[in-house]
């Protein structure tokens, strides 16, 4: 045999090696695919087909419209609660068990060590040793619903060929529901709602560092943007003359870098809930109209769980009650909707709902600590909270008669967190009362009851009636000490006294003009307010366009609050283009500047995704708050470090005051003039405009305004397996 023959034959068999090779490894990756594919098919929800499950009284029908929208009919509410649950537990059990164990500080023990931070903070509350108690204490018919409920939950997470794909990549079983995990959902809301931010201690340290008059004008709410239901807007608060405080002659305070900056001023969002309602005098055939669109996070799934609820009227079983609406996966209850009498909806009140609590130690023990007429002992407890794939991790809470210390004040005095969420009155299912109420008037009588976090409530019925309230059960009555700052309860008569009777919450009833609208803005003033608090009020601009949207028609129908809901004009940005206009002609020299102006040329006054004009307004605005407010932040942080601005729109004000009074001694004095300041903050928008990709012609608003709708689990993968 030749050497070339040899070397052809070794070359075949290498080919063919190599064929055989590739053919088994793409028969291997069709083989993974089918099995993923087969293991995903299997964690699908059963949509048609008969089954018999234990637990049912009656027979219950699933149908699905084609949206995918369940409409589950039962004979009774507790077989209801039981056939939700089983959906619940087949289509969204992964974001249940995320909001449970978010709520209780034990998400590590699913996703690993990424968590550890969030369940480190939320553990301190002890939610899951609360929610025991709570479920303990409900009344019988409320607990046997949660029972049903879970045993239907567990049902439908049984029922399925393989458990969900989530457990799957993360390698983990999913533990079966209990009661109560449906009370943790409602605390995860609460932490969502009314979070335990720390506004009461950045206030502190404002006035730890800035003489009084100056803070309060720093944070004053500007009374050109609100737009309550009741009571007047807020008187302006004086601008603090140089006497008060001159950064002229004040000492230097370091130099802040732009990212700590930002960090500090960076406006907590709100996400921009909304409701509105018309009453029956402004449509066609005499009924209400509700509005509402309660915005929170975006995410895959979606939080609200769409469906409609069908079981005979319990007060008149020859009727069917018929419930259309959301509902919340983890809990066994329609949250936001009609039952074809009533229909009601939610809004994020603000209100403050927490107070911070001066601790005063005895120096000669630090386990005991001052309380009225006395001394107290600290509670201690020894948590643990596991980590899938490392060691757990011990965390000590230490708990007063008022609640978990979890700050320390300006001086390093401990801090004990009051927080309705953490009384067992917080939360009860007493939102079933909806489903047979029948007027405006029993709905707002039963909206003081619900175990929930504090809502604006709206709601209208078939009469023609609306109405507003304070939905949920825990308005604390206060006595003895200013809400703003951390307080000493330990003070004889200082401190929470009770709750507030239903019969004293606040209410408006169909109001002259027919209209009521909210969108997380101050609503009422006066005594109201007092009893709600300001926990972080959004400006109020968009509830000012929502009433003026309001007063511009005397008839509606559902696609005109439709049309309300989707209307896009920019009525807040319009002065801030105006400002930025007028910076940019004053300072035509810079290149960058007057390309900024020719891209701005044309305002549409809509928050349109072509418009580079309101990128341009809202970028200017929000390097002008940063570099007006920049030495006083920068004092404020040379002290305190971890102080970021407290919460809620409360620079628009003293920032707008400044930049139209001008007074030369609140000026940073890197800056000649105030209009030095807005040309370099014009220059700053330039610069940043022109290193992005295209230029500055190419940032429109749809360049910045873009959404991002993630799994959770998504950033555990490959970036182009991500969705």
């Amino acid at each position: 045999m030749s050497a070339n023959t040899a070397n052809t034959t070794a070359g075949a068999r290498w080919r063919r090696r190599l064929g055989w090779s590739t053919a088994a490894l793409l028969a291997l990756l069709l083989l993974a695919f089918a099995a993923a594919w087969l293991l995903l098919a299997g964690s699908r929800p059963r949509l048609d087909g008969r089954q018999t499950l234990a637990g049912l009284t009656a027979p219950v029908q699933v149908q699905r419209d084609a949206l995918g929208v369940a409409r589950i009919s039962a004979q009774n509410r507790t077989d209801l609660a039981y056939a939700l649950g089983f959906v619940h537990g087949q289509e969204r059990f992964f974001e249940m068990d995320l909001m449970r164990r978010a709520a209780a500080g034990e998400l590590s023990a699913l996703v690993g060590p990424a968590a550890l931070k969030v369940d480190e903070a939320n553990r301190v509350y002890r939610f899951r040793a609360l929610a025991q108690r709570i479920v303990a204490q409900l009344p019988a018919d409320q607990r046997g619903l949660l029972d049903a409920y879970a045993r239907g939950v567990n049902a439908g997470l049984a029922a399925l060929d393989v458990r969900p794909w989530e457990y799957l990549l993360l390698g983990q079983k999913p533990q079966p529901w209990t009661p109560a995990d449906s009370i943790l959902v409602v605390d995860a809301m609460y932490l969502d709602l009314t979070p335990p931010v720390f506004n009461t201690v950045q206030r502190a340290r404002l006035h730890a560092t800035l003489p009084r008059p100056l803070v309060d004008f720093l944070l004053a709410p500007d009374p050109r943007w609100e737009a309550p239901l009741q009571g007047t807007v807020s008187t302006p608060v004086p601008l603090p003359d140089a006497s008060v405080f001159d950064l002229r002659s004040a000492p230097p305070a370091p130099a802040l870098q732009t990212a700590a900056l930002a960090t500090a001023l960076h406006e907590h969002a709100v996400i921009g809930s909304n409701s509105f309602a018309v009453s029956g005098q402004l449509t066609a055939n005499g009924a209400a109209i509700v509005a509402n669109d309660m915005h929170l996070g975006l995410g895959v799934p979606n939080i609200w769980y769409r469906a409609e609820l069908r079981y005979p009227d319990p007060t008149d079983r020859a009727r069917t009650l018929a419930l259309n609406g959301v509902t919340l996966p983890g809990a066994p209850l329609l949250v936001a909707g009609t039952n074809g009498h009533i229909a009601w909806g939610f809004t994020d009140s603000y209100g403050k709902w927490r107070d911070w609590v001066r601790v005063l130690r005895d120096p000669a023990d630090p386990l005991r600590y001052r309380v009225p007429g006395g001394w107290a002992t600290l509670r201690v407890h020894h948590e643990v909270i596991e980590v899938a794939g490392a060691k757990p991790v011990p965390l000590t809470v230490r708990d007063t008669i008022w609640g978990p210390i979890v700050a320390h004040g300006p001086h390093g005095t401990p801090l004990a967190m009051d927080w309705i969420a953490l009384h067992a009155r917080a939360v009860n299912l007493n939102l079933l009362h909806l489903e047979t109420a029948t007027s405006v008037d029993q709905a707002l009588a039963i909206a003081p009851t619900l175990g929930i976090p504090p809502q604006n409530f709206l709601v209208g019925d078939a009469q023609g009636h609306i109405g507003w309230t304070i939905a949920g059960n825990a308005i604390p009555l206060r006595k003895g000490f200013d809400p703003n700052l951390p307080a000493d309860f330990s003070q004889p008569g200082a401190g929470w006294t009770g709750w507030l009777a239903p019969a004293d919450y606040p209410r408006i009833v169909d109001p002259p003009d027919g209209r009521l609208w909210t969108a997380n803005n101050r609503v009422v003033g006066g005594a109201w307010l007092a009893l709600e608090g300001n926990g972080g009020f959004d400006l109020g601009a968009r509830a000012q366009q929502l009433r003026d949207d309001l007063n511009a028609r005397q008839r509606y129908t559902p696609q005109d609050m439709l049309d309300i809901q989707l209307d896009d004009r920019a009525v807040f940005m319009q002065h801030w283009y105006g400002l930025l206009r007028d910076t940019l002609t004053q300072n035509p020299q810079q290149p960058q500047l007057r390309a900024l102006a020719a891209a701005t040329r044309t305002w549409s006054g809509r928050a349109s995704i072509d418009s580079v004009a309101y990128h341009a307004a809202r970028a200017f605005r929000e390097k002008v708050i940063e570099t007006v407010l920049a030495p006083f932040v920068a004092r404020v942080k040379a002290r305190y470090p971890h102080f970021v601005w407290p919460s809620g729109d409360s620079r628009e004000y003293a920032v707008w005051t400044l930049l139209t009074q001008r007074p030369p001694w609140l000026l940073d004095r890197r800056y000649a003039s105030w209009n030095a300041l807005l040309a370099d903050c014009a220059q700053q928008v330039a610069e940043d405009f022109a290193k992005a990709p295209g230029g500055i012609a190419a940032q429109t608003w749809g360049r910045r305004n873009t959404t991002r709708i993630d799994h959770p689990l998504s950033a555990a993968l490959p970036a182009p397996l991500r969705w």
